[in-house]
């Protein structure tokens, strides 16, 4: 059961968390579509220590296709539905949430649960109120700017899932970086496996033949992540290679949020101005990547921007290497040569190079393959990120006196 919160009075009990000596966070977030920021959610829910913490999720739109994976999702998912977009009735709604669940960390992701976050846990005079930077070097509008900037009172913390986006944060909202804190995401390592059974059978039911290698993509259509340059990077690799196939996973955002409806056309368009789209397989937002992982021999992030890309952490923990743009901390997140490459943003003809380098050589794919699984069991598991989490609370309720 999903609790709907469309006025005040609708969060009722059982899905109340009880006051003990636990600590209770409400985990807030825009939508629970397909998204990075959204399936980390999920998995901290899911894995936070339940002996420690009394943890539920709250999202601001009804539109939740990841609310399935939610362990006790019956009691702990609760929605406060934007009905429209300057819908301020979300702060006292949200408010009185807090109230009822007695929460002591309201943590926020994504703009919109951001600022609602602050507003609402002044107002319910939640003693913890976390933000989260899941990106760096984008685009703020003014308005955007301004409500973050009315509001920088409210918030104690902001948790940042790369070192750059934290830096990025609070130059440009001009908040001292001493409110910062950095937690990389992490992965499930049990889901995401390299299984080269499941690799085979899936490109059996793709129509992919074993001759054919495989170049894969896993991305939503939307301006940050730059198809463009990924596609001009294959079809120079078509050119060497021509049996190559591109495995496209991923759509538009729900309700064509950003325009992303008009970029994926344009992206179909330059697909076809480039003489490549008989060679990509479009298969949509799936539930089943860890599969869709095992069919490739090397997935390619070539966006403008990111925090801590899911993506990458996923492939590399499939034994998959991968190139990624040199865009926030992807350094950090692929040592270069050793768990796959890092290449310039914008440099088509170095990434068109690295890819090719990779799909002509097994042995340097089995090799960065494994040591880039070894690298993300050490640094990106989810009781990795988990514990640093945990700690940020711990940390900020001490600091508070809770």
């Amino acid at each position: 059961m999903i609790v709907l919160s469309d006025n005040p009075s609708s969060a009722d009990s059982p899905a109340t968390l009880a006051r003990s000596d636990r600590i209770n966070v409400l985990l807030l977030i825009s939508t629970l579509e397909y998204g990075g920021a959204q399936r980390q959610v999920i998995e901290l829910a899911n894995h936070l220590d339940p002996q420690r913490f009394n943890v539920a999720v709250c999202s601001l739109l009804d539109y939740v296709p990841l609310a399935d994976q939610l362990r006790e999702r019956e009691h702990r998912l609760h929605i406060v539905r934007k009905l429209y977009k300057l819908d301020f009735t979300v702060v006292p709604r949200l408010a009185m949430l807090c109230k009822q669940l007695r929460i002591d960390i309201l943590h926020s992701y994504l703009f919109d649960a951001d600022i609602a976050a602050r507003l609402a846990g002044r107002l319910a005079r939640t003693p913890v109120i976390i933000n989260s930077e899941r990106n760096t070097d984008y685009h703020l509008k003014h308005r955007h700017l301004a409500a973050y900037a009315i509001t920088k009172s409210a918030v104690t913390l902001v948790v940042a899932n790369s070192n750059a986006g934290a830096d990025f944060n609070s130059r440009r909202l001009r908040m001292d970086r001493s409110r910062y804190r950095v937690v990389h995401n992490g992965v499930d390592l049990a889901r995401f496996r390299q299984q080269p059974e499941i690799g085979q059978s899936t490109r059996r039911d793709l129509g992919i033949s074993p001759a054919e290698p495989v170049v894969g993509m896993f991305a939503s259509f939307k301006q940050q992540k730059n198809h463009a340059l990924f596609f001009r990077a294959v079809a120079r690799v078509l050119k060497a290679i021509p049996q190559t196939r591109i495995l496209l996973v991923g759509d538009t955002l729900h309700g064509a949020m950003n325009r992303s409806d008009v970029y994926k056309a344009q992206m179909t368009e330059l697909m076809d101005e480039l003489g490549i789209r008989e060679r990509c397989l479009r298969v949509g937002n799936r539930r089943d990547v860890e599969r869709l992982y095992q069919a490739c021999d090397v997935t390619v992030l070539s966006s403008l921007y990111e925090g801590t890309p899911n993506v990458l952490l996923e492939s590399m923990a499939c034994g998959v290497p991968v190139v990624a743009t040199d865009v926030a901390d992807n350094a950090y997140v692929v040592p270069d040569s050793r768990c796959g490459y890092v290449v310039p943003l914008h440099d088509e003809a170095g990434l068109a190079d690295r890819i090719s380098r990779l799909l002509t050589n097994a042995d340097l794919r089995t090799t960065l393959g494994r040591q880039a699984r070894s690298w993300v069991e050490q640094e990106f598991s989810i009781p990795v990120m988990v514990a640093k989490m945990a700690r940020v609370y711990d940390d900020a309720i001490t600091a508070t006196g809770v």
